[in-house]
């Protein structure tokens, strides 16, 4: 364990740490994990001979950085000004560089503790119980030293901080030219080739498409050369400044640099100009952008190198290995090159130890030639070093012995049962460890000593964290987990001299935040400095950083007995240590941090220690006494003073600390200052004046040491102190050097060479390279991300030292990378390059022995022997296998010997140079990366003698997979003995695993030539053995071994291969397994023979999945593929790619290859309300990562005053709005999309009539939107007949008001309309009723009001009156009733009655389908209403059904009657009745006419009556008075002549004439009276009659 900066400063010492045997055990340990080192450094001990290169590769990497920083500050400030300060501050890091900054060791750093030894002379503690431990003695403010470099504020945005980091680099460095500070010739010499390579580097990665890059390559060329030259210039200025030790004044230097920036851009400007008129100078040689890196890998491992270059004319590259051109067809899937968009690849396949070469990357243009180098380094695993355990004494013993409290000395073994393993917790919550602990033998009343470390330092009890120990178990638990309690704990059980430990790391997770993407929470609150005035707060930055970089931190305090915690500070603080002020003397504090982002404050760090606010340096002059025990407060009086001396000044002033945020001050009491108390006030002065303000006005210091804040960051100041007690102030000290406000402590660089190496199924061991010239370093943090996840979880929340760690918690199978940064004080530095992508299991170990070994063939003096691969294969690839055999004679076996020297890797092997019927006994061991397994158990004895039988010798290698409930595939492999003739085929055997030998049953008839079957009709749940014999033409050979015994039953979790054309159009077959061994792999075959090296297919397998993909899939490729899992039991599956599946394929694949965006609806065009036009189309889907263009006549359009697009990524649809179509927006519009690589475009043509009728209905809508903002019609002016076959005109109208009118017209003329609209409904009506030709015209309806007026017009004219008629019409004859049937004197008439009659409406009848002739006894008409057919005088040819058909002008509508049987004997002989009745009525003796009702007449006048009388025959006449017979006299005569008629005379008539009179007529059809009445009246009695009435009028009127 490293030690703090205050422990390593000062001179202190723990007395916890003077156990002479814990020192003796970290002594130990530290030793050891030395020891552990070595095999660190040696597996690096090839790179040594290429160390030079190496520092001169990070260097140039140092300088490209800086290169990169300066090209962000440049563009941030748009200054040129801005860009030479860069450039300076560039060169003034080189120069740190070059001035003696060593790497930092690559040990691994211990945890042991290093402690300083005690002060001379310790002082007595003046604080409580509690606060001794905390807080030890005579501590100084350190002192903090580093180069100065610039930390942002607290600001919103990246570019504000670049902006912020540029202004001041520049200020710092006018305000440094303005000092005078030089540098060696050297350092300037070095700056000037570093500023000229980074402006070459830096304008080189600017490379994005060809033609860009030839034109950027020419400009960098002459950019960087104007640069160079004045950089060259500067540099010469520079020297002669150092050789003549001039100083400029600011003016001057300010000048200088103004002329420099004006000529600069006056060259570029120049220079930009003359490439403009020669285009030649955009050729340019070659230039590597990216190098080529080497790499050291295990053997049979893949390596890529990669590297970018840039040049005019496009470069070739040509690879080449110790100076030999690589010829991939030579070694065909060896090499892989490729060259895509600029990045040249290689690819070297299953690397060996022939591969460990200098390879080369050549670019060639016509411009020249450029080379860069790369080594790779082959190497061959050996296994992980393995530490010895930890034992005192004498280390080779196992046990050791040890002298027990009785006296005698006694054996022990320890051992650890139940152990706990690594941990993962949260913070909050708790969590215990423990394990058992067995020690023999048992010793009563003897116990262990049982101690608990963390990360190497003894864990004591706490409020944390407590332990126990039952007797046989030991148990550590935490109350409440916390970050600070992450690390490696070690449980160390000693007995004795002897001991035994476990060791397991516990990691604990940050808490939840409260606030989505807050920071976590700080850690290791500590406090560095106490003292009356302030006290020094420091702690360890968070890993989590909430996503967004951390502004800074607040820090709390709370007095010790309260729960009232106050902030320290207003705006955050990114420097991880403040003094806290505004202490109360005495007091006891405990203090908390915060981090803060700008999505919110993270929750607090876990409290620190109480701390009290005393000076140490005061303790032996001050009494106390604690008055309140448990809130830690202590009571402070000082000694009475003698007499009155005024201080002298204070001595040895010095800035001890100096951020950003504050600058400390630490002096020593003065000499003399008599024997009261003294007090300090400080003062400043901007340096270069001796303008000196005090700072602390109103509060005297007390401590010789002490904080200023608010002071101006890059601002330049002096302090000095003064003394005071009651006599006086004294004189002040010596003023201290200049000091700029500033962080002084920099941000370590980034570690390097991250290289993760396998260590368990769920842990990978990380390494890196230390962070360089770091101080102050607190540690690492790791991370990790799954590759091509993009999200990074943290590995570690407390920091780490040393350069490794073991991440735990990864998923088995899962390929992970990982990155390091640093972190001290200052901050976490950038992080460091990611690591190579490894898979996460268990390291590989050797093989496991072969099995099975059987004799193939044999010969005089040879053998072929087989053998089964082994079960496990150790996590690798076995690589080969080695048999050993030996002579048994008389069955007493020889001594071993070697038959092969180098590997086999068939499961076959002949050896040779045996003796002629000699026994023999055989061993195989299989070997991989890892080394040589154990050997196979001994065979049994085999003769060797020649082998005469004709057929062939045994199949070997048999074996199954793809097994299912009704299958298995069988394969083997060819009998090494054909017999006399070639094998001509295969019989495959099988019964049930039980079963005797005579139940074997042939699977196949004729022999396949295959060495494979597929095992078809298996019952489910059975076991089953196969076996399988060859062939030839002597017969039938020896069967095979046996192969299962295997149950035919689909797996749970059983998956079969999965064919997938992914987005590029590639084809892959893909299968997954979930019941794999540790050490399974999976094999791919075709047909059942392996593809392992073939060029057409490409195998990538990353943990329980696998997919193998074909190059170029065609007619070549079809086949059976297959896939089995090794060390499985039989688990695979096969997939079958015949002509139908590869043309399925094939077309898929066109069709992911060039994708394109699905569209709903193609581009369209619509009006909106306001007459604004939206174009707009619908894709099926939209992701978040499309993007639309806009085209118009071939040019992109954007969002503007014109145009205004928005996109619905939820619907899919894409629309643009124009408020108004003009003549110029004619034209073609386009919408092209682009999603990922799918595309999709659709296109609207607006040319000629079509976009003129576009553009006016747009008019149009606009004018009817001002329209609708008055009174308007809603629905205009139309018509509708009705059910009573009127007309009514109706509209709707809307906003509409009590004032607005409505007048009709009709031909211009206004309707006068009764009803008084109402306007409720919104519908405006006239009703036309019995419509006829009179109604045809032009009506127009208007609405009018203050607001304005609206009009509707409807033309019944022409069409429009013919389609109305129609309609009418067709109303008409809808309504008519059906046909009826109606006798009539003159015949039958059938008829049907309509609503009302207009002669439009076209009647035709029909007689029995056939038209109606017309004639006069057979008509047609209409009588008002009523539609008829009159038949005059039926006869039985009339009988029949008749149809009367109304034509509307466009369809007919007809009713139909039936006229006969019954109905026309009814009618017929109503008719009869009927034409009888009429004859009679129409010759009946009747009065024509002639007769008045009343006759009036004056006495003595004459009166003559004629009336004409009608019969037939002439009928017979007589008169009657008072119906009484009249007799005719000479009075009254009477007189009737020639039958037709009749006169009454009376002369001259009186008033006995008066009376009633009637004619009388008769014949043989009937009678009939006409009466009348005579009145006869004296004119003298009707004045008499008149003048009484006058009379009595009068009478009554008065």
């Amino acid at each position: 364990m490293s030690l703090s900066y205050y422990q390593k400063l000062h001179q202190h010492y723990d007395s916890s740490y003077r156990n002479r045997d814990l020192r003796t055990t970290m002594s130990q340990y530290q030793q050891e994990k030395k020891s552990s080192a070595i095999y660190t450094h040696g597996s690096a001990a090839y790179s040594s001979r290429s160390s030079a290169a190496h520092r001169q590769e990070s260097k140039a990497f140092s300088q490209a950085s800086t290169a990169s920083y300066q090209q962000q500050a440049s563009r941030a400030t748009e200054s040129t000004h801005a860009f030479a300060a860069s450039r300076k501050t560039a060169s003034a890091y080189d120069y740190g560089y070059s001035h003696g900054l060593t790497d930092s060791s690559l040990m691994l750093e211990d945890y042991s503790s290093k402690l300083s030894p005690q002060a001379k002379r310790a002082k007595k503690s003046l604080l409580s119980g509690e606060e001794k431990e905390n807080l030890p003695s005579d501590y100084v403010v350190p002192i903090f030293s580093g180069r100065q470099v610039h930390v942002s504020g607290i600001t919103d945005t990246e570019e504000e901080r670049i902006k912020e980091a540029a202004a001041y680099i520049a200020q710092r460095n006018l305000l440094a030219s303005e000092e005078g500070i030089t540098a060696s010739k050297q350092s300037a010499v070095s700056k000037q080739s570093a500023v000229s390579k980074q402006s070459a580097v830096s304008k080189q990665s600017a490379v994005s498409k060809q033609s860009a890059v030839s034109k950027q390559s020419a400009v960098s060329k002459q950019s960087s050369a104007s640069k160079q030259s004045s950089v060259s210039k500067q540099s010469t200025s520079t020297l002669h400044q150092e050789e003549a030790f001039e100083k400029k004044s600011r003016k001057v230097a300010i000048r200088e640099k103004a002329e420099r920036l004006s000529l600069t851009k006056t060259l570029e400007e120049t220079e930009a100009f003359h490439r403009k008129l020669n285009e030649d100078h955009l050729l340019h040689a070659p230039e590597f952008v990216i190098k080529p890196r080497s790499h050291t890998v295990w053997e049979k491992e893949n390596v890529k190198l990669h590297c970018s270059v840039s040049g005019w004319p496009e470069p070739r590259v040509t690879w080449y290995k110790n100076q030999v051109p690589i010829n991939v067809h030579a070694n065909p899937g060896k090499y892989i090159i490729e060259s895509r968009y600029g990045m040249h690849t290689l690819e070297i396949n299953a690397c060996d130890f022939e591969d460990t070469a200098q390879y080369r990357a050549s670019a060639m243009n016509v411009k020249g030639e450029l080379s860069a180098y790369a080594s790779v380094v082959v190497k061959r695993y050996k296994g992980e070093f393995d530490e010895t355990r930890f034992h005192a004494g004498v280390s080779t013993l196992p046990l050791s012995f040890a002298v027990t409290p009785y006296g005698y000395a006694s054996k022990f073994e320890i051992h650890f049962d139940d152990k706990f393993d690594v941990s993962f917790g949260r913070e909050g919550e708790t969590m215990s460890l423990g394990c058992r602990v067995v020690i023999t033998p048992e010793i009563k009343h003897f116990q262990p000593e049982i101690q608990w470390y963390r990360n190497g330092a003894p864990v004591s009890p706490s409020k944390w964290v407590q332990t126990l120990w039952s007797g046989d178990r030991a148990t550590l638990t935490f109350s409440h987990l916390n970050k600070e309690d992450e690390g490696l704990y070690t449980i160390r059980v000693r007995m004795g001299e002897y001991y035994e430990q476990y060791s397991a790391y516990v990691f604990v997770r940050d808490a939840d935040a409260e606030i989505e993407g807050a920071p976590a929470s700080p850690l290791d609150v500590v406090c560095l400095d106490a003292n009356k005035d302030y006290i020094i707060i420091s702690w360890k930055q968070p890993a989590v950083d909430g996503g967004s970089p951390i502004l800074g931190y607040f820090i709390d305090k709370c007095e010790v007995g309260t729960d009232s915690w106050s902030q320290c500070n207003d705006t955050p603080v990114k420097f991880a240590r403040f003094p806290v002020t505004g202490l109360i003397e005495g007091r006891s504090y405990i203090f908390r941090v915060r981090a803060v982002n700008k999505n919110g404050i993270g929750l607090p760090s876990r409290v620190s220690e109480p701390v009290a606010a005393l000076d140490p340096a005061e303790k032996a002059r001050l009494k106390s006494r604690p008055s309140a025990p448990w809130t830690g407060q202590i009571i402070v009086t000082e000694e009475e003073p003698t007499e009155g001396i005024v201080p002298g000044p204070p001595t040895d002033l010095s800035v001890t600390e100096a951020t950003r945020s504050y600058v400390v001050l630490s002096w020593k009491p003065p000499g003399q200052r008599g024997h009261e108390g003294i007090l300090y006030f400080v003062e400043k002065c901007d340096a270069g004046t001796e303008n000196w303000q005090r700072v602390n006005t109103e509060l005297p210091v007390k401590s010789p040491r002490f904080a200023l804040f608010d002071l101006a960051e890059g601002k330049s100041y002096r302090f000095r102190v003064r003394c005071s007690n009651s006599a006086g102030v004294g004189e002040p000290s010596e003023a201290t050097e200049v000091t700029v406000v500033g962080d002084k402590l920099d941000i370590p660089k980034p570690p390097g060479k991250i290289i993760p190496s396998r260590n368990t199924d769920t842990s990978v061991i990380v390494s890196w390279e230390e962070s360089k010239d770091a101080k102050e370093l607190v540690g690492y943090y790791i991370e990790a991300s799954v590759v091509g996840s993009g999200k990074w979880e943290p590995c570690n929340n407390n920091p780490v030292k040393g350069p490794r760690f073991t991440c735990h918690g990864l998923a088995t199978g899962q390929s992970y990378i990982f990155r390091v940064r640093a972190v001290n004080a200052a901050g976490l530095s950038e992080y460091s390059q990611d690591s190579e992508a490894i898979e996460v299991k268990a390291a590989i170990a050797a093989p496991s022995p072969p099995c099975d070994i059987t004799c193939l063939e044999s010969f005089r003096d040879s053998m072929v022997l087989g053998w089964k691969q082994p079960d496990k294969t150790g996590g690798a690839e076995i690589t080969g296998y080695y048999v050993n055999y030996r002579e048994v004679i008389d069955g007493v076996p020889g001594r071993w010997r070697e038959a092969n020297i180098k590997a086999v890797s068939d499961e076959a092997y002949k050896i040779s140079n045996l003796k002629e019927n000699m026994v023999y006994q055989f061993q195989v061991a299989a070997m991989n990366i890892a080394g040589l397994g154990e050997p196979s158990a001994v065979s049994q004895c085999f003769k060797c003698e020649e082998w005469t039988i004709a057929v062939p010798g045994p199949p070997h290698n048999v074996k199954y997979s793809e097994v299912r409930k009704t299958s298995l595939v069988l394969q083997w492999k060819p009998p090494i003995h054909s017999g006399r003739t070639p094998v001509t085929g295969y019989f495959v055997d099988l019964k049930e695993a039980n079963a005797k030998d005579d139940q074997w049953r042939g699977l196949n008839k004729a022999a396949i030539k295959n060495t494979y079957l597929r095992v078809q009709g298996l019952k489910e749940g059975v076991s089953y053995v196969l076996r399988v014999r060859a062939v030839n033409q002597a017969g039938v050979g020896k069967p095979s071994d046996l192969a299962g015994p295997v149950v035919a039953e689909t797996r749970p979790g059983t998956k079969e291969v999965v064919v997938n054309v992914d987005d590029d159009g590639v084809i892959s077959l893909n299968f997954e397994c979930d019941q794999m061994a540790p050490n399974s792999q999976f094999n791919w075959s075709k047909d059942y023979v392996s593809t392992e090296d073939s060029p057409r297919l490409e195998v990538e397998s990353k943990g329980n999945k696998t997919k193998m993909t074909f190059k170029d899939l065609g007619t070549e490729d079809l086949g059976i593929y297959s896939c089995d899992v090794t060390d499985t039991d039989g688990i695979g599956s096969s997939y079958l790619i015949d002509e139908e599946e590869l043309k399925r394929l094939l077309a898929l694949s066109q069709e992911h290859k060039f994708p394109t965006v699905p569209i709903k609806s193609e581009l369209a065009v619509e009006i909106l309300e306001k007459g604004q036009v939206r174009f707009w189309m619908q894709a099926e889907k939209l992701s978040g990562n499309t993007k639309v263009s806009y085209i118009f006549n071939d040019k992109e359009i954007f969002e503007g005053p014109k145009y205004k697009m928005h996109i619905d990524r939820n619907t899919g649809i894409i629309e643009m709005f124009m408020e108004k179509l003009q003549d110029e927006d004619e034209g073609t519009y386009t919408f092209q999309l682009q999603d990922g690589k799918a595309t999709g475009h659709s296109t609207l043509v607006l040319i000629g009539d079509v976009y003129k009728k576009l553009q006016k209905e747009a008019e149009f809508q606009r004018q009817e939107w001002i329209r609708k903002q008055g009174p308007h019609f809603a629905e205009y002016l139309s018509w509708e007949v009705t059910g009573e076959c009127n007309v009514l005109l109706k509209c709707k109208v809307a906003n509409i008001k009590k004032e607005t009118h409505i007048v009709w017209y009709k031909d211009e003329r206004e309707i006068s309309v009764d009803e008084k609209h109402d306007f409720k409904d919104g519908i405006c009506t006239l009703l036309i009723t019995e419509f006829s030709k009179k109604d045809a015209g032009i009506y127009e309806v208007i609405l009018k009001d203050d607001r304005g007026k609206d009009k509707s017009r409807l033309k019944l004219v022409d069409e429009a009156f013919k389609e109305l008629m129609t309609e009418v019409c067709k109303t008409i004859a809808l309504s008519a009733t059906d046909l009826k049937i109606q006798s009539t004197a003159e015949g039958i008439r059938l008829y049907s009655s309509v609503t009302y009659y207009l002669d439009d409406l076209k009647v035709n009848w029909f007689h029995n389908g056939t038209p109606v002739k017309y004639t006069d006894r057979v008509k047609s008409g209409v009588t008002g209403e009523q539609i008829w057919l009159q038949i005059n005088e039926p006869t039985p040819n009339d009988k029949g059904k008749y149809v009367m058909e109304l034509f509307d002008g466009k369809t007919g509508h007809r009713k139909t009657v039936d006229l006969s049987g019954q109905a026309y004997d009814e009618a017929f002989a109503e008719f009869q009745r009927l034409k009888q009745a009429a004859i009679a009525e129409k010759n009946r003796a009747r009065v024509v006419g002639g007769l008045p009702d009343v006759v009036t007449i004056q006495e003595g006048k004459a009166l003559n009556l004629t009336c004409i009388v009608w019969g037939d025959p002439t009928p017979e006449v007589s008169w009657l008075k008072n119906e009484k017979p009249l007799v005719p006299d000479d009075h009254c005569s009477v007189k009737f002549e020639a039958g037709k008629t009749a006169y009454f005379t009376v002369s001259g008539v009186s008033t006995a004439d008066s009376g009633k009179y009637g004619l009388v007529v008769k014949n043989k059809y009937g009678s009939e009276i006409s009466d009348f009445t005579i009145s006869v009246f004296i004119p003298e009695e009707e004045a008499r009659k008149a003048t009484e009435q006058a009379q009595k009028g009068n009478k009554k009127a008065k």
